[in-house]
């Protein structure tokens, strides 16, 4: 009855409070970016050996890049995608992932922009830690908005904020890698999810945007698959397939969702804002890796 009492009223906590509450639990998970010490949580804030301070914002994030980072990955992406994963376009392929996840794991989401992915994967698992990070300071900040008890920061892929050794699964979902960092903070017995596009992938919507250019209207993912192999141990493969009807108000949503678009002339977006695709295919790749023996 208490530890009920105690989770209804850590819900009404302030965002910040959440987050402060999390890193004071959780410390031994990060490290310092710039000198990579381990860090102590201080009131809103961790703090590593050498003194470098990294502040809660109120959202209840923690920024570790040393200076702001220009990318195309805004709100006006991560909203209509966050819609279209919240609709159901991705159902089949997390109910994969969730198969593979247990309630002890703690777990990373790499690139979690804003947020949906491991919202979603929590509510379904309920695994006992979650971490999202992302360079888009944007993205971070919608996910902060994500209900549930999962922690988001803002980092860099090349230089991960983590201890070693400090998470059971990383979630790769169609994010860069960087298998270095990814095995340095991996458990000893722990894994990579990553998921990458299949050649169906979005067909109907690569067409639609390219339909006088057939190179952009393929997708191979054999070089990404490559790499991985080259650098970790696949121990299993799960194509998912299948057509997604996409529901009316999120019509528009699909256009917007993706890097796809950023190449496409306003005359062909206008054209497709009214006649709007009605069924998407999903074809993936879901791949589990573990670190290669020595």
């Amino acid at each position: 009855m208490k530890s009920l009492v105690k989770k209804v009223r850590e819900k009404m906590l302030k965002k910040i409070d959440q987050a402060q509450l999390f890193i004071e639990k959780n410390a031994n998970f990060f490290r310092c970016p710039l000198c990579h010490q381990g860090m102590q949580s201080k009131e809103y804030s961790l703090i590593c050996e050498s003194g470098h301070r990294f502040d809660l914002s109120k959202k209840g994030t923690l920024f570790f890049l040393k200076q702001g980072h220009v990318t195309e990955y805004s709100k006006e992406m991560f909203q209509p995608r966050g819609r279209m994963i919240q609709a159901g376009m991705y159902q089949p392929v997390l109910d994969v992932v969730a198969s593979w996840l247990t309630s002890e794991m703690s777990i990373l989401d790499v690139g979690c922009g804003e947020g949906s992915f491991l919202s979603l994967l929590k509510d379904k698992v309920s695994f006992q830690t979650g971490v999202g990070f992302d360079i888009s300071k944007e993205g971070i900040y919608l996910a902060s908005n994500q209900p549930g008890e999962n922690f988001y920061c803002v980092a860099d892929l090349t230089n991960l904020p983590f201890a070693d050794q400090s998470f059971t699964c990383l979630l790769n979902i169609f994010t860069p890698s960087h298998y270095q960092e990814f095995q340095r903070v991996l458990q000893k017995d722990g894994f990579l999810l990553k998921i990458v596009p299949q050649s169906c992938y979005l067909k109907e919507l690569r067409a639609a945007f390219y339909p006088d250019q057939k190179d952009k209207q393929s997708y191979s993912n054999q070089a990404v698959v490559q790499k991985l192999s080259e650098k970790m141990a696949i121990v299993q493969q799960k194509r998912v397939t299948y057509s997604f009807d996409v529901p009316e108000e999120n019509r528009l949503d699909l256009l917007s969702m993706s890097p796809l678009e950023w190449q496409v002339s306003p005359e062909r977006k206008q054209f497709l804002s009214e006649n709007p695709l009605r069924k998407i295919t999903i074809d993936v790749d879901v791949i589990k890796a573990v670190k290669k023996m020595a």
